[in-house]
């Protein structure tokens, strides 16, 4: 890929003001990186977009929403349309987060209605795949990574796969009991992810996989350097700006870029 992709989402943490003294920080720590071959990105809760996108420029951080319905109106109690996501400068959607599937039980047939809804107001999609530890147990976890993607990009249009972005996020490594996968298995899981997207998008189809799934400053160097991997979707080890700059240099080196030396 030509871009390196580094983003965290902060889940149901962080109030207006933690979130804008997140950023902030973030945002000066980073500044002497250059964003030509880097994206990085926060995705904060709803309530804390407006005064988030205020504080930082664009430039320097991408924002993302955490949900999305897939309707632009209506009465949908509760639920966000891409029209009011895109009125306070949200650029990417994540849809499908496990604990969107598994906790609150949407289908992929739903994450699909919702990625096409991004994807025709101009939103990007990062539409999170994996497999539970069962799954995983019953040895059909490609299955389901195939399912997954087939289901949730029904529909989508080729020419638009540059503006897509996929995670893989292995159920049982998410959350405080997570277990990293081994750099092994989550290079096998985002080959299968890659053919996949091959089969549906064309060979030439340009989408980044990130990996995310207990991501920290121990394994961030040994999961970049894997083939198939394209960025980073990390958790907690990311909600300290200190602590995320520093994964982000470590992944730059571990790549073979002074970009993570900073500047004395």
């Amino acid at each position: 890929m030509d871009k390196l992709y580094l983003g965290t989402n902060t889940k149901m943490y962080k109030t207006i003001a933690d979130t804008v003294d997140f950023l902030t920080r973030l945002a000066a720590n980073t500044a002497d990186l250059s964003r030509d071959a880097l994206e990085l990105f926060v995705i904060p809760s709803f309530t804390t977009l407006g005064e988030a996108r205020q504080c930082v420029p664009r430039e320097s951080i991408t924002l993302g929403a955490q949900n999305m319905g897939w309707e632009d109106q209506g009465q949908f109690t509760g639920e966000i349309s891409p029209l009011m996501l895109r009125e306070v400068g949200v650029e990417i959607v994540e849809i499908g987060h496990s604990e969107r599937r598994h906790v609150l039980h949407e289908t992929d047939e739903e994450e699909n209605r919702k990625v096409l809804c991004a994807l025709r107001h101009g939103l990007r999609p990062l539409l999170c795949i994996g497999e539970t530890a069962q799954q995983k147990a019953q040895g059909i976890a490609d299955e389901i990574l195939r399912i997954q993607l087939k289901i949730g990009l029904q529909g989508m249009d080729p020419a638009q796969a540059d503006r897509l972005m996929i995670a893989y996020e292995p159920v049982w490594a998410i959350g405080v009991s997570g277990v990293p996968a081994s750099a092994d298995y989550a290079q096998e899981k985002h080959a299968v992810i890659k053919r996949t997207l091959a089969e549906l998008l064309g060979e030439d189809a340009q989408v980044p996989v990130l990996y995310g799934g207990s991501v920290n400053d121990g394994n961030c160097e040994e999961l970049i350097a894997l083939p198939a991997v394209d960025g980073l979707f990390i958790g907690r080890s990311a909600w300290d700006a200190d602590r995320f700059d520093g994964i982000i240099r470590k992944v730059l080196r571990r790549l073979g870029t002074d970009a993570g030396k900073r500047e004395e």
